[in-house]
Protein backbone atom coordinates (compact mmCIF):
# COMPACT_ATOMS: atom_id res chain seq x y z
CA UNK A 1 0.00 0.00 0.00
CA UNK A 2 1.56 3.40 -0.77
CA UNK A 3 0.91 5.73 2.04
CA UNK A 4 -1.85 8.28 1.51
CA UNK A 5 -1.32 11.84 2.79
CA UNK A 6 -4.84 12.95 2.03
CA UNK A 7 -4.72 16.36 3.39
CA UNK A 8 -8.03 18.39 2.47
CA UNK A 9 -9.47 17.35 5.52
CA UNK A 10 -10.70 20.76 6.02
CA UNK A 11 -12.54 20.46 2.46
CA UNK A 12 -15.68 21.54 4.78
CA UNK A 13 -14.21 23.56 7.73
CA UNK A 14 -12.73 26.38 4.92
CA UNK A 15 -16.28 26.01 3.17
CA UNK A 16 -17.46 27.22 6.32
CA UNK A 17 -15.35 30.02 7.30
CA UNK A 18 -15.16 31.01 3.90
CA UNK A 19 -19.55 31.16 4.62
CA UNK A 20 -20.23 34.67 5.93
CA UNK A 21 -18.62 36.03 2.83
CA UNK A 22 -21.47 34.00 0.62
CA UNK A 23 -24.08 34.00 2.57
CA UNK A 24 -26.00 31.22 4.06
CA UNK A 25 -28.22 30.07 0.94
CA UNK A 26 -25.35 28.74 0.10
CA UNK A 27 -24.72 27.19 2.79
CA UNK A 28 -28.13 25.50 3.36
CA UNK A 29 -27.04 23.65 0.08
CA UNK A 30 -24.79 21.48 2.74
CA UNK A 31 -27.50 20.30 4.48
CA UNK A 32 -26.96 17.34 2.70
CA UNK A 33 -23.49 15.89 4.15
CA UNK A 34 -23.35 12.60 5.70
CA UNK A 35 -23.60 13.01 9.25
CA UNK A 36 -22.34 10.61 12.31
CA UNK A 37 -23.23 10.18 16.23
CA UNK A 38 -18.95 11.22 16.64
CA UNK A 39 -19.34 13.61 20.24
CA UNK A 40 -20.23 12.70 22.94
CA UNK A 41 -23.72 14.22 24.27
CA UNK A 42 -22.20 15.69 27.13
CA UNK A 43 -19.51 16.91 25.23
CA UNK A 44 -21.41 19.25 22.75
CA UNK A 45 -20.99 23.17 22.92
CA UNK A 46 -24.07 24.86 22.91
CA UNK A 47 -24.30 27.91 19.74
CA UNK A 48 -22.21 30.59 20.85
CA UNK A 49 -20.54 29.33 23.98
CA UNK A 50 -16.69 28.15 23.94
CA UNK A 51 -16.21 24.88 26.29
CA UNK A 52 -14.12 25.22 29.31
CA UNK A 53 -10.55 25.36 27.79
CA UNK A 54 -11.03 28.79 25.89
CA UNK A 55 -11.28 26.92 22.49
CA UNK A 56 -13.87 25.49 19.58
CA UNK A 57 -11.45 22.13 19.04
CA UNK A 58 -12.44 20.56 15.17
CA UNK A 59 -10.83 17.35 14.70
CA UNK A 60 -9.90 17.00 11.17
CA UNK A 61 -9.55 13.06 9.64
CA UNK A 62 -8.32 11.77 6.60
CA UNK A 63 -9.40 8.72 5.94
CA UNK A 64 -8.11 5.72 3.41
CA UNK A 65 -11.84 4.90 1.68
CA UNK A 66 -11.68 3.30 -1.51
CA UNK A 67 -15.84 4.24 -1.35
CA UNK A 68 -17.59 7.10 -1.04
CA UNK A 69 -20.36 8.14 2.10
CA UNK A 70 -23.00 5.54 -0.10
CA UNK A 71 -21.00 2.53 0.41
CA UNK A 72 -19.82 2.65 -3.30
CA UNK A 73 -16.54 1.74 -4.67
CA UNK A 74 -14.69 4.43 -6.45
CA UNK A 75 -14.79 4.46 -10.13
CA UNK A 76 -11.64 2.14 -11.50
CA UNK A 77 -10.45 5.56 -13.71
CA UNK A 78 -9.99 7.36 -10.69
CA UNK A 79 -8.00 4.66 -8.39
CA UNK A 80 -5.74 4.41 -11.39
CA UNK A 81 -5.20 7.99 -11.63
CA UNK A 82 -5.03 7.88 -8.25
CA UNK A 83 -2.27 5.15 -7.73
CA UNK A 84 -4.78 3.54 -5.24
CA UNK A 85 -4.29 0.12 -4.56
CA UNK A 86 -7.10 -2.18 -3.38
CA UNK A 87 -6.21 -1.99 0.75
CA UNK A 88 -9.42 -1.45 2.62
CA UNK A 89 -10.12 2.28 4.73
CA UNK A 90 -9.18 1.27 8.20
CA UNK A 91 -6.19 3.68 8.66
CA UNK A 92 -6.76 7.01 9.55
CA UNK A 93 -3.81 8.89 7.56
CA UNK A 94 -4.30 12.54 8.27
CA UNK A 95 -4.94 13.76 12.24
CA UNK A 96 -5.19 17.69 12.25
CA UNK A 97 -6.80 19.53 15.33
CA UNK A 98 -7.91 22.80 14.54
CA UNK A 99 -8.62 25.39 17.14
CA UNK A 100 -10.49 28.19 17.21
CA UNK A 101 -9.23 30.48 20.78
CA UNK A 102 -11.63 32.31 22.75
CA UNK A 103 -11.61 35.58 22.49
CA UNK A 104 -8.75 36.21 19.71
CA UNK A 105 -9.21 36.17 15.96
CA UNK A 106 -6.07 33.49 15.17
CA UNK A 107 -6.87 29.94 14.58
CA UNK A 108 -4.30 27.72 15.21
CA UNK A 109 -4.27 23.95 13.63
CA UNK A 110 -1.60 21.58 14.78
CA UNK A 111 -0.76 17.76 13.00
CA UNK A 112 -0.20 14.42 14.86
CA UNK A 113 1.75 12.26 12.79
CA UNK A 114 0.13 9.17 11.34
CA UNK A 115 2.74 6.70 13.64
CA UNK A 116 2.70 8.47 16.39
CA UNK A 117 3.21 5.40 18.97
CA UNK A 118 0.25 6.25 21.52
CA UNK A 119 -1.86 4.19 24.34
CA UNK A 120 -5.51 3.77 23.46
CA UNK A 121 -8.33 0.82 23.17
CA UNK A 122 -6.87 -2.49 22.36
CA UNK A 123 -3.42 -1.36 24.22
CA UNK A 124 -0.66 0.85 22.46
CA UNK A 125 -0.38 1.19 19.09
CA UNK A 126 -0.12 3.98 15.90
CA UNK A 127 -2.58 6.04 16.59
CA UNK A 128 -3.80 5.58 12.66
CA UNK A 129 -4.61 1.94 13.83
CA UNK A 130 -7.42 2.74 16.33
CA UNK A 131 -10.01 3.36 13.67
CA UNK A 132 -9.37 0.12 12.09
CA UNK A 133 -8.97 -1.64 16.09
CA UNK A 134 -12.72 -0.05 16.34
CA UNK A 135 -14.36 -0.76 13.32
CA UNK A 136 -13.40 -4.70 13.56
CA UNK A 137 -13.86 -4.92 16.90
CA UNK A 138 -17.64 -3.72 16.64
CA UNK A 139 -18.37 -5.23 13.28
CA UNK A 140 -17.69 -8.31 15.03
CA UNK A 141 -19.47 -7.86 18.18
CA UNK A 142 -22.70 -6.41 16.27
CA UNK A 143 -22.69 -10.10 14.07
CA UNK A 144 -22.20 -11.76 17.52
CA UNK A 145 -25.25 -10.34 18.72
CA UNK A 146 -26.80 -11.35 16.15
CA UNK A 147 -26.97 -8.52 13.31
CA UNK A 148 -27.45 -9.81 9.68
CA UNK A 149 -27.95 -6.27 8.06
CA UNK A 150 -24.28 -5.52 6.55
CA UNK A 151 -25.52 -1.83 5.65
CA UNK A 152 -26.22 -1.57 9.49
CA UNK A 153 -23.41 -3.47 10.54
CA UNK A 154 -20.85 -1.32 8.43
CA UNK A 155 -22.56 1.75 9.71
CA UNK A 156 -22.13 0.84 13.13
CA UNK A 157 -18.35 -0.19 12.82
CA UNK A 158 -17.67 3.27 10.91
CA UNK A 159 -19.59 5.26 13.97
CA UNK A 160 -17.20 3.03 16.58
CA UNK A 161 -14.21 3.55 14.02
CA UNK A 162 -14.71 7.25 14.02
CA UNK A 163 -15.47 7.39 18.23
CA UNK A 164 -12.35 5.43 18.74
CA UNK A 165 -10.22 7.99 17.12
CA UNK A 166 -11.45 11.31 18.43
CA UNK A 167 -11.09 9.45 21.69
CA UNK A 168 -7.28 8.50 20.55
CA UNK A 169 -6.45 12.31 19.75
CA UNK A 170 -8.30 13.77 22.93
CA UNK A 171 -6.37 11.11 25.40
CA UNK A 172 -3.28 12.33 23.77
CA UNK A 173 -3.26 16.14 23.34
CA UNK A 174 -5.35 16.67 26.21
CA UNK A 175 -8.17 18.77 24.21
CA UNK A 176 -12.03 17.47 24.36
CA UNK A 177 -13.17 17.72 20.68
CA UNK A 178 -16.17 19.70 19.87
CA UNK A 179 -16.58 18.81 16.26
CA UNK A 180 -15.26 16.09 13.81
CA UNK A 181 -15.07 16.36 10.13
CA UNK A 182 -13.96 13.49 7.75
CA UNK A 183 -12.81 13.56 4.07
CA UNK A 184 -11.67 9.90 2.19
CA UNK A 185 -10.10 10.03 -1.37
CA UNK A 186 -12.92 11.10 -3.65
CA UNK A 187 -12.77 14.33 -1.54
CA UNK A 188 -10.01 15.23 -2.21
CA UNK A 189 -9.60 14.40 -5.56
CA UNK A 190 -13.05 16.43 -6.34
CA UNK A 191 -12.14 19.29 -3.88
CA UNK A 192 -8.42 20.11 -5.45
CA UNK A 193 -10.36 20.31 -8.64
CA UNK A 194 -13.43 22.06 -7.85
CA UNK A 195 -11.35 25.45 -7.06
CA UNK A 196 -8.82 24.58 -10.12
CA UNK A 197 -5.45 24.08 -7.56
CA UNK A 198 -3.72 24.82 -4.96
CA UNK A 199 -0.56 26.86 -5.16
CA UNK A 200 2.45 25.59 -3.50
CA UNK A 201 6.31 25.57 -3.35
CA UNK A 202 9.32 23.66 -3.36
CA UNK A 203 12.50 23.72 -2.94
CA UNK A 204 13.89 21.29 -5.74
CA UNK A 205 12.96 19.50 -8.20
CA UNK A 206 11.20 16.03 -7.03
CA UNK A 207 10.20 12.89 -8.57
CA UNK A 208 8.87 9.35 -6.47
CA UNK A 209 7.45 6.64 -8.35
CA UNK A 210 5.56 5.20 -4.92
CA UNK A 211 3.45 8.55 -4.96
CA UNK A 212 3.30 8.99 -8.31
CA UNK A 213 5.32 12.71 -7.60
CA UNK A 214 6.98 14.49 -10.57
CA UNK A 215 7.35 18.12 -10.02
CA UNK A 216 9.80 20.78 -10.58
CA UNK A 217 11.12 23.53 -8.05
CA UNK A 218 9.69 26.90 -7.46
CA UNK A 219 5.69 27.66 -7.14
CA UNK A 220 3.12 25.93 -9.12
CA UNK A 221 -0.16 24.76 -9.10
CA UNK A 222 -1.45 21.30 -7.81
CA UNK A 223 -4.92 19.48 -8.12
CA UNK A 224 -6.44 16.32 -8.02
CA UNK A 225 -3.81 13.62 -9.03
CA UNK A 226 -1.04 15.86 -8.81
CA UNK A 227 -2.74 17.26 -5.64
CA UNK A 228 -2.49 13.59 -3.63
CA UNK A 229 0.79 12.83 -5.10
CA UNK A 230 2.08 16.57 -3.39
CA UNK A 231 1.03 15.73 -0.17
CA UNK A 232 1.87 12.02 0.27
CA UNK A 233 4.92 11.95 -0.83
CA UNK A 234 7.78 10.58 1.77
CA UNK A 235 10.54 8.79 0.07
CA UNK A 236 13.56 10.87 -1.14
CA UNK A 237 12.29 13.70 1.68
CA UNK A 238 14.55 14.84 4.24
CA UNK A 239 12.75 13.55 7.51
CA UNK A 240 10.08 11.07 5.96
CA UNK A 241 7.14 11.52 7.30
CA UNK A 242 7.59 14.53 9.13
CA UNK A 243 8.38 16.36 5.59
CA UNK A 244 5.55 14.91 4.70
CA UNK A 245 3.60 16.94 7.17
CA UNK A 246 4.94 20.03 6.58
CA UNK A 247 3.70 19.16 2.61
CA UNK A 248 0.32 18.69 4.20
CA UNK A 249 0.33 21.77 5.72
CA UNK A 250 1.46 24.31 3.13
CA UNK A 251 -1.26 22.34 0.91
CA UNK A 252 -4.03 22.81 3.35
CA UNK A 253 -2.70 26.47 3.67
CA UNK A 254 -2.95 27.04 0.12
CA UNK A 255 -6.53 25.55 0.43
CA UNK A 256 -7.20 27.92 2.68
CA UNK A 257 -6.40 31.11 0.66
CA UNK A 258 -7.75 29.79 -2.36
CA UNK A 259 -11.60 28.87 -1.06
CA UNK A 260 -11.54 32.09 0.88
CA UNK A 261 -10.36 34.24 -2.43
CA UNK A 262 -12.76 36.15 -4.33
CA UNK A 263 -12.25 33.67 -7.54
CA UNK A 264 -13.64 30.84 -5.49
CA UNK A 265 -16.46 32.69 -3.44
CA UNK A 266 -17.23 35.25 -6.94
CA UNK A 267 -17.51 32.34 -9.02
CA UNK A 268 -20.93 30.40 -9.05
CA UNK A 269 -19.60 27.64 -10.71
CA UNK A 270 -16.12 27.07 -8.67
CA UNK A 271 -18.79 27.15 -5.72
CA UNK A 272 -21.43 25.06 -7.09
CA UNK A 273 -18.42 22.62 -7.26
CA UNK A 274 -16.62 22.36 -4.41
CA UNK A 275 -20.32 22.69 -2.31
CA UNK A 276 -21.26 19.39 -4.66
CA UNK A 277 -18.02 17.65 -3.82
CA UNK A 278 -18.52 18.49 -0.14
CA UNK A 279 -21.78 16.93 0.23
CA UNK A 280 -20.74 13.84 -1.58
CA UNK A 281 -17.77 12.74 0.33
CA UNK A 282 -17.80 14.75 3.60
CA UNK A 283 -18.66 13.24 6.86
CA UNK A 284 -19.53 15.49 9.60
CA UNK A 285 -20.77 14.76 13.27
CA UNK A 286 -24.60 15.03 13.91
CA UNK A 287 -23.95 17.91 16.92
CA UNK A 288 -22.47 20.66 13.85
CA UNK A 289 -24.88 23.06 13.38
CA UNK A 290 -23.50 24.91 10.51
CA UNK A 291 -24.99 27.92 10.75
CA UNK A 292 -24.37 28.42 14.41
CA UNK A 293 -20.96 28.02 13.96
CA UNK A 294 -20.54 30.64 10.68
CA UNK A 295 -22.22 33.33 13.00
CA UNK A 296 -19.21 32.24 15.66
CA UNK A 297 -16.79 32.66 13.45
CA UNK A 298 -17.37 36.45 12.22
CA UNK A 299 -14.08 38.06 11.63
CA UNK A 300 -12.12 35.01 13.14
CA UNK A 301 -10.22 34.42 9.73
CA UNK A 302 -8.69 38.00 9.37
CA UNK A 303 -5.54 36.49 10.63
CA UNK A 304 -5.17 33.42 8.45
CA UNK A 305 -4.63 29.91 9.68
CA UNK A 306 -1.47 28.91 11.56
CA UNK A 307 0.35 25.45 11.52
CA UNK A 308 2.24 23.25 14.07
CA UNK A 309 2.80 20.13 14.87
CA UNK A 310 2.77 18.59 17.83
CA UNK A 311 6.49 17.90 19.58
CA UNK A 312 7.87 14.24 18.91
CA UNK A 313 11.00 12.22 19.96
CA UNK A 314 12.36 9.24 18.08
CA UNK A 315 10.77 9.03 14.68
CA UNK A 316 12.58 6.03 14.42
CA UNK A 317 11.09 4.39 17.73
CA UNK A 318 11.94 0.61 17.92
CA UNK A 319 8.31 -0.44 19.70
CA UNK A 320 8.24 -4.08 19.61
CA UNK A 321 11.62 -5.88 20.57
CA UNK A 322 10.16 -9.24 18.50
CA UNK A 323 9.49 -7.36 15.41
CA UNK A 324 13.01 -4.59 15.05
CA UNK A 325 11.37 -4.04 11.85
CA UNK A 326 8.55 -2.50 13.50
CA UNK A 327 9.06 1.65 13.49
CA UNK A 328 6.86 4.34 15.42
CA UNK A 329 7.25 7.98 15.98
CA UNK A 330 7.56 8.40 19.93
CA UNK A 331 5.67 11.33 21.86
CA UNK A 332 5.44 12.03 25.17
CA UNK A 333 1.92 12.63 25.99
CA UNK A 334 2.13 15.46 28.62
CA UNK A 335 4.80 17.59 26.31
CA UNK A 336 1.68 17.19 23.96
CA UNK A 337 -0.62 18.02 26.37
CA UNK A 338 1.33 21.27 27.35
CA UNK A 339 1.86 22.39 23.40
CA UNK A 340 -1.77 22.14 22.67
CA UNK A 341 -2.68 24.21 25.95
CA UNK A 342 0.28 26.68 24.94
CA UNK A 343 -1.43 26.85 21.56
CA UNK A 344 -4.24 29.36 22.94
CA UNK A 345 -2.00 30.92 25.71
CA UNK A 346 -3.29 28.63 28.55
CA UNK A 347 -1.56 26.15 30.72
CA UNK A 348 -1.45 22.10 30.46
CA UNK A 349 -3.43 20.83 33.63
CA UNK A 350 -0.46 19.92 36.34
CA UNK A 351 -0.54 15.73 36.69
CA UNK A 352 -0.90 14.38 40.20
CA UNK A 353 2.26 14.29 41.78
CA UNK A 354 4.08 16.80 39.94
CA UNK A 355 7.33 17.62 41.58
CA UNK A 356 8.92 20.85 42.14
CA UNK A 357 10.39 22.62 39.70
CA UNK A 358 14.14 21.89 39.59
CA UNK A 359 15.73 24.26 42.30
CA UNK A 360 18.63 24.55 39.76
CA UNK A 361 18.38 27.57 37.75
CA UNK A 362 18.63 26.82 33.96
CA UNK A 363 21.27 29.71 33.31
CA UNK A 364 24.30 27.37 35.62
CA UNK A 365 23.70 24.07 33.62
CA UNK A 366 25.86 23.64 30.49
CA UNK A 367 24.22 21.79 28.11
CA UNK A 368 27.20 20.35 25.75
CA UNK A 369 25.47 19.58 22.41
CA UNK A 370 26.91 16.99 20.00
CA UNK A 371 25.84 15.67 17.09
CA UNK A 372 26.32 12.04 15.70
CA UNK A 373 24.16 12.57 12.58
CA UNK A 374 24.97 13.66 9.43
CA UNK A 375 23.01 16.79 9.44
CA UNK A 376 25.35 20.10 9.28
CA UNK A 377 25.04 22.31 11.83
CA UNK A 378 22.46 20.67 13.95
CA UNK A 379 24.27 20.73 17.24
CA UNK A 380 24.82 24.72 16.88
CA UNK A 381 21.11 24.81 16.09
CA UNK A 382 19.68 22.61 18.91
CA UNK A 383 21.99 24.24 21.34
CA UNK A 384 20.35 28.00 20.39
CA UNK A 385 17.12 26.25 20.71
CA UNK A 386 18.11 25.26 24.66
CA UNK A 387 19.69 29.01 25.37
CA UNK A 388 16.35 30.17 24.20
CA UNK A 389 14.96 28.39 26.59
CA UNK A 390 17.23 29.67 29.58
CA UNK A 391 20.59 27.48 29.52
CA UNK A 392 23.76 27.74 28.86
CA UNK A 393 24.34 25.43 25.82
CA UNK A 394 27.40 25.06 23.35
CA UNK A 395 27.93 22.91 20.33
CA UNK A 396 31.08 20.27 20.80
CA UNK A 397 31.27 19.15 17.44
CA UNK A 398 30.56 15.50 16.25
CA UNK A 399 30.37 12.17 18.27
CA UNK A 400 30.43 8.42 16.97
CA UNK A 401 27.77 7.76 14.97
CA UNK A 402 24.23 6.49 16.57
CA UNK A 403 20.81 6.63 14.92
CA UNK A 404 18.82 7.80 18.02
CA UNK A 405 19.23 10.81 20.53
CA UNK A 406 20.04 10.39 23.95
CA UNK A 407 20.59 13.44 27.00
CA UNK A 408 22.81 12.14 29.64
CA UNK A 409 23.63 13.73 33.37
CA UNK A 410 24.01 13.42 36.79
CA UNK A 411 22.12 12.56 39.57
CA UNK A 412 21.97 16.01 40.58
CA UNK A 413 20.69 17.81 37.29
CA UNK A 414 18.14 14.43 37.09
CA UNK A 415 15.22 17.27 36.70
CA UNK A 416 16.78 19.61 34.26
CA UNK A 417 17.98 16.47 32.30
CA UNK A 418 14.32 15.41 32.12
CA UNK A 419 13.37 18.92 31.28
CA UNK A 420 16.01 19.04 28.44
CA UNK A 421 14.72 16.10 27.07
CA UNK A 422 11.27 17.47 26.98
CA UNK A 423 12.55 20.27 25.29
CA UNK A 424 13.86 18.60 22.14
CA UNK A 425 10.76 16.27 21.75
CA UNK A 426 11.17 13.47 24.36
CA UNK A 427 14.46 12.17 23.84
CA UNK A 428 15.70 9.16 26.06
CA UNK A 429 17.31 10.03 29.17
CA UNK A 430 20.14 8.34 30.96
CA UNK A 431 21.86 9.14 34.51
CA UNK A 432 26.09 9.03 34.38
CA UNK A 433 28.93 9.73 36.60
CA UNK A 434 30.95 10.18 33.61
CA UNK A 435 28.98 13.41 33.11
CA UNK A 436 30.97 16.40 34.32
CA UNK A 437 29.51 18.30 37.22
CA UNK A 438 27.15 21.28 36.16
CA UNK A 439 26.91 19.54 32.74
CA UNK A 440 24.25 17.90 30.71
CA UNK A 441 24.95 16.12 27.69
CA UNK A 442 22.84 15.99 24.47
CA UNK A 443 23.95 13.87 21.67
CA UNK A 444 21.79 14.08 18.76
CA UNK A 445 21.14 11.05 16.53
CA UNK A 446 20.95 10.72 12.70
CA UNK A 447 17.01 10.32 13.33
CA UNK A 448 16.69 13.11 15.08
CA UNK A 449 13.68 15.62 14.47
CA UNK A 450 13.15 17.87 17.05
CA UNK A 451 13.16 21.55 17.67
CA UNK A 452 16.24 23.17 15.71
CA UNK A 453 16.28 20.42 12.53
CA UNK A 454 16.95 21.76 10.14
CA UNK A 455 14.64 19.94 6.87
CA UNK A 456 17.89 20.36 4.44
CA UNK A 457 20.37 19.22 6.77
CA UNK A 458 22.37 22.18 6.16
CA UNK A 459 19.84 24.90 6.09
CA UNK A 460 20.01 27.97 7.94
CA UNK A 461 18.78 27.57 11.69
CA UNK A 462 15.63 27.66 11.96
CA UNK A 463 14.34 26.86 8.23
CA UNK A 464 12.36 23.72 9.44
CA UNK A 465 10.61 26.22 11.69
CA UNK A 466 9.47 28.67 9.29
CA UNK A 467 5.78 29.58 9.90
CA UNK A 468 2.97 28.01 7.85
CA UNK A 469 -0.19 30.36 7.77
CA UNK A 470 -3.18 30.94 5.11
CA UNK A 471 -1.72 34.16 4.51
CA UNK A 472 1.48 33.25 2.12
CA UNK A 473 3.55 30.22 -0.14
CA UNK A 474 5.88 28.53 2.02
CA UNK A 475 8.56 26.65 -0.15
CA UNK A 476 9.48 23.27 1.55
CA UNK A 477 11.17 20.01 0.20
Amino acid sequence: MHPLGKIVVAGLALVVLGGTAYGYTNLRALDEVTRDSVIDADGETKPGEQPADGSLDILLVGRDAREDNQGKPLAPEVLRELRAGANGDDLTDTLIVLRIPNGTKEVKAFSIPRDSYVSMAGGKGKINAAFGRAKATEAGRLRRAGETDKAKINQGALTAGRRATRQAVEDLTGVKIDHFAEVNLLSFYEISKAIGGVEVCLKEATKDKNSGADFQAGPQRVAGADALAFVRQRDGLPGTDLARVRRQQVFLAGLARQVLSAGTLADPGKLSDLIDAVKRSVVLDDSWNLLDFVGQMRGVSGGGIQFATIPVGNVDYRYDPANPKATAVQVDPAAVKAFAANLIGGAAPAPSGTPAAPSTPAASVTVDVSNAGPKAGLATRVAGVLHDKGFTSRAAGNSETRRTSLVRFGPALAERGAEVAKLLGGLTTQQSASVPAGHIEVVLGSVYSGPGVSAGGGAPAGAADEPITSNGVVCVF
